[in-house]
């Protein structure tokens, strides 16, 4: 699990806005992430930083047990069992 990687044409745009933004891709991207199953999908610059916020906690908190969370969360939300 990693944070997922964002568009590519928005990525200059918000590391000119988002302090700290391009932290987020020191690592590589996964297919899933904590941001995507504890928010919805991000339209504004707020969202995003939002969503980063959400991309940081993960990075601090990487283990097993979360990443197990963030693939039962992904699992109900793919099948809409609310996965929020």
């Amino acid at each position: 699990m990693s944070p997922r990687p964002e568009q590519p044409r928005y990525v200059d745009e918000l590391i000119e806005k988002i302090p700290f933004y391009e932290l987020r891709h020191l690592v590589r991207p996964g297919l899933t992430g904590w941001a995507q199953v504890k928010y919805d999908y991000g339209a504004t610059d707020s969202d995003a930083l939002e969503k980063l916020q959400y991309d940081f906690f993960y990075l601090q908190n990487q283990s097993v047990s979360l990443d197990v969370r963030v693939i039962r969360r992904t699992i109900r939300h793919v099948f809409d069992m609310g996965g929020r």
